[in-house]
């Protein structure tokens, strides 16, 4: 499979990476946890379709400490006892804001739930970071980026 266009062979591809990259350092700024922030990043594209996040996005997750089994399980996290309840609220929070176009929009006890856990600033990090990686999934899966060849670190 081949991409449908090099969007790093692009200006403007390149730019919008770019600003990308750094609305996810102001995310990681928030002080959002990293392993939230690698297991919503996860979730979201699992429900895109993103095979290239997914690739990526283990990849880190595993390199930074996750476990094989707490990855194998993020689609299927309400039925393990496998994450904190914090991160619990971060994927409850995740999926709600990915499936936003169900209808459904995002109820008050999801939100709720992710501010016992979350400060202001962790929240807009959260926040932050689902539209972002929702973005990027929007990117990869329009231009059918293949995934399978990330290497940790590769993007910075």
């Amino acid at each position: 499979m081949e991409a449908r266009l090099n969007l790093f062979g692009s200006p403007t591809g390149n730019k919008v990476v770019k600003h990308f990259a750094a609305a996810g350092k102001a995310v990681a700024d928030t002080g959002l946890p990293y392993a939230v922030q690698e297991l919503v990043k996860i979730r979201a594209s699992q429900i895109n379709g993103c095979g290239f996040c997914l690739d990526m996005h283990t990849k880190d997750a595993e390199a930074a400490g996750e476990t094989s089994l707490r990855l194998h399980m993020v689609a299927a996290w309400r039925e393990t006892r496998l994450f904190t309840d914090a991160e619990r609220a971060a994927l409850a929070l995740a999926e709600q804001g990915t499936r936003i176009a169900d209808g459904t929009g995002v109820p008050e006890e999801v939100w709720e739930e992710a501010a016992k856990h979350y400060d202001e600033e962790q929240l807009v990090g959260l926040v932050a970071l689902i539209a972002l990686i929702n973005a990027y999934n929007r990117v990869n899966v329009v231009l059918q980026q293949p995934a399978g060849d990330y290497r940790v670190g590769m993007f910075g």
